[in-house]
């Protein structure tokens, strides 16, 4: 960072600090409540055939599969009751003519078995609300309420809500209270660790307050973004944990550097330039990492993904914006008084301690034995990531909310109780199609006639009747002009399998196989599963390289060898792996199911490994950078790479452990959710920046960085011109910096001898 911007912000500290006031004010105004205008859906590919499938029925037909189901109970009487039926048929009739809902029909309506349970005293209606996800999630809400109703003297039946759109509001209802008790966990708890790390009240408080610009601050920017696309909900769960990690990880950097040259005797002015300067300079590379590593999230369809992405930047740049502009304008303001409310006794990082402290000789005992530490480690980080090579992906059902979910405990009983699937029937819209050419409707008949033969077909609901095996077993209906348009139809096929799994992806593909002369597009969550899937691993190898080309750069600019860069990329992914194989052995294997109170399904949900492995990968080169750019300062003021190495882990190993520790609270914080991928999401963060931390900064790092000597810092001789052209020094010049007192404020030239 330059020492003139530096300057600047210890001159006009207060200026500074008033327009960080307005921004904060502003953003709190026009975003502080941007989660009642966020998207709850934008997991599907837009151009994905199952999305076209269902886009297209949506506007031709207004219709589809049902995403809203009501479950009839009528405990101790069958639902062929006269009484029974009668509350049947008028709750029908009632849902019908609600605005934005089509396609009702019950077991009363069609004298259809497959909506009624085995044991015969439960049975069902279904219908579509219809509209966008947003428009989905108003109607929800508004009717979710209304139509749950409990069995009594004048209401002969239980209503219980469920289905797609009751599972994605309880979801989001869930996450938002979680998100609330998060934060009321974390913080706390992560005052208290800054208290001990720092030693007094009035430095512990700084990061928090950078976290609180941060968060509000990403509010306003996902607000203004949300104007112009879609933006998830779910964004704000890594706002909140990533606003409050990196701004304390940042915080952290610079107050303890700020720290460390007052204790060297440098006046308050020259020990905030210094400051920015080094640990500056680190948190601006830092949070371009992170950043990128968010950014690769773009070239995923997926809107919930570019969601993260949106919100990763956003948290990334705010974060590194306040801890070099508005944290140093504080300091200023605090002066020596940073130190004030101390509790205990605060160790001062001396040059002698520098090398004799733990984090100095834990180095050290490394480097006496690397190769066989890195064999070690490396051994142990790749017997850990085992269970990740049978990872099974999957998409989120209504097991990810708690058993104790009405829409949870509803469709587990229609599952139990029920032989048909209609929620999860594949969809086929069918274009270019004349309802009134007998040689279309005769192709139609062969079409769902072959269809019905499919393996994991239960039935084929089509415009021409139902079809069971291949033999038609109801004709045309009042029911069946649903299925009629001008020049399009659709036809309706209900699973025998579960539809979102491995079964189902079989299911989907078969009856894709189905061959027809018809311009077909196969839709419904089979066909969703197997999009997304194919999606996800298409464009998986590209974000990789977008992290792994441009962090590799990131990194030659600011350190100047080729071998640094090549090291800290490939220590990450082993990082990673060890974390992905946890994962997989924990949530998709069921170990430590009851402990943590989710339920397995065999799957991981297929967004989740993309989205922690970015995020994952940015935190952990956010350490990366901490530590190297200390021990490239020490070998550039002395030129030793063993000393360096030690030097720069005592003198950052503190402090990223610490960081660690806080950050790993708030995602553990997220991981009491009770929504299962949100716990896998925080726990497996958590790992993930503890792993790194723990195993890879403090022994892999400094054995590879001993075994490789002084060819760290090597580079071919163009590309040290091409670096030092682009002018992104390796080096910052830490002599005395001519910062004149007289030239600054006079109570900043006071602040030197204050308390």
């Amino acid at each position: 960072m330059p020492a003139s911007f530096a300057r600047f912000i210890v001159r006009r500290h207060r200026l500074v600090l008033l327009a960080a006031l307005l921004f904060v004010v502003v953003s709190g105004t026009l975003g502080g409540s941007v989660a009642g205008t966020l998207s709850n859906g934008g997991f599907d590919d837009p151009t994905a055939q199952s999305t076209l499938a269902h886009d297209l029925i949506e506007k031709t037909f207004g219709a589809g599969s049902p995403n809203l189901v009501l479950l009839v109970r009528a405990p101790g009487r069958s639902v062929d009751d006269p009484a029974v039926t009668a509350a049947g048929l008028a709750l029908t009739q009632e849902l019908s003519k609600e605005q934005g809902v089509s396609g009702v029909a019950s077991y009363w309506s069609l004298q259809a078995s497959p909506l009624k349970s085995r044991t015969g005293d439960q049975a069902l209606v279904l219908a579509r609300i219809t509209g966008t996800e947003d428009d989905i999630r108003v109607r929800i809400e508004d009717l979710s309420p209304r139509y749950t109703r409990p069995a009594g003297d004048n209401a002969p039946v239980e209503v219980v809500v469920t289905g797609e759109a009751e599972v994605f509001r309880q979801v989001g209802e869930t996450i938002e209270s979680d998100l609330t008790r998060a934060e009321t966990i974390a913080l706390p708890i992560t005052l208290l660790l800054l208290v001990l790390v720092f030693g007094g009240l009035v430095a512990a408080g700084l990061p928090l307050l950078i976290g609180g610009v941060t968060v509000i601050g990403t509010f306003l920017v996902l607000t203004v973004i949300n104007g112009f696309t879609d933006v998830s909900i779910f964004a704000l769960n890594l706002t909140t944990a990533m606003g409050l990690g990196l701004a304390i990880d940042y915080a952290l950097f610079i107050v303890s550097r700020y720290r460390e040259e007052l204790d060297a005797g440098w006046p308050v002015p020259d020990a905030i330039v210094r400051s920015v300067r080094t640990a500056g300079r680190t948190v601006v590379f830092s949070a371009a990492t992170v950043a990128i590593s968010l950014a690769s999230l773009l070239v995923f369809r997926q809107a919930f993904l570019r969601s993260f992405a949106y919100a990763g930047i956003a948290v990334a740049a705010i974060a590194a914006i306040a801890s070099v502009v508005i944290l140093p304008a504080v300091l200023a303001l605090l002066g020596t008084r940073i130190n004030s409310l101390r509790i205990g006794r605060r160790r001062r990082n001396t040059s002698t301690a520098a090398e004799t402290g733990f984090w100095h000789r834990s180095a050290m005992a490394v480097m006496r034995r690397p190769g066989q530490i890195a064999a070690v480690g490396i051994a142990a980080l790749l017997l850990l990531g085992v269970p990740f090579l049978h990872i099974n992906l999957g998409l989120s059902d209504h097991r990810v909310l708690p058993t104790t979910a009405s829409a949870r405990g509803a469709l587990d009983r229609i599952s139990a109780d029920f032989d048909s699937r209609e929620n999860g029937a594949a969809e086929i819209f069918v274009a270019s199609f004349d309802p009134k050419n007998n040689a279309s409707l005769t192709a139609l008949n062969d079409y769902a006639t072959r269809l019905s033969t499919v393996a994991g077909v239960a039935r084929v609901d089509a415009l021409t009747g139902s079809y069971l095996g291949g033999n038609l077993i109801a004709p045309p209906n009042e029911v069946s002009r649903r299925f009629a348009a001008a020049e399009a139809t659709w036809l309706s096929v209900v699973p025998s399998v579960e539809p979102v799994s491995a079964r189902g992806e079989e299911f989907a593909k078969a009856v894709r196989a189905v061959e027809t002369t018809f311009d077909v597009s196969v839709g419904g969550p089979s066909a969703q599963l197997v999009d997304s899937k194919a999606s996800l691993l298409g464009r998986l190898p590209w974000a990789g390289a977008i992290i792994a080309i441009v962090t590799f750069v990131l990194l030659f600019l600011m350190f100047g060898g080729i071998l640094v860069p090549v090291k800290a990329v490939l220590l990450n992914l082993l990082s990673l792996t060890a974390t992905f194989g946890a994962m997989v052995w924990i949530f998709q294997d069921g170990h430590l199911s009851g402990f943590l109170n989710f339920t397995p399904t065999g799957t991981i949900d297929a967004t989740t490994p993309v989205l922690m492995f970015c995020i994952a990968f940015g935190l952990s080169m956010d350490y990366e950078v901490f530590l190297l750019s200390r021990i490239k300062e020490e070998h550039d003021r002395h030129g030793d790479n063993t000393r360096a190495v030690a030097v720069g882990l005592e003198k950052t190993g503190r402090i990223v452990t610490a960081a660690a520790l806080l950050i790993a609270i708030v995602f553990i914080a997220f991981a009491t959710s009770g929504v299962s991928f949100i716990k896998l999401f925080g726990l497996g963060l958590a790992l993930a920046v503890l792993m790194d931390a723990f195993v890879i900064r403090s022994t892999l790092v400094p054995a590879f960085m001993r075994l490789a000597g002084e060819a760290n810092w090597w580079a071919p001789a163009p590309l040290r011109k091409l670096q030092l052209r682009i002018g992104l020094s390796d080096h910052v010049e830490l002599e005395p910096l001519p910062l004149d007192l007289e030239d600054v404020r006079p109570e900043l030239a006071d602040m030197s001898t204050t308390g």
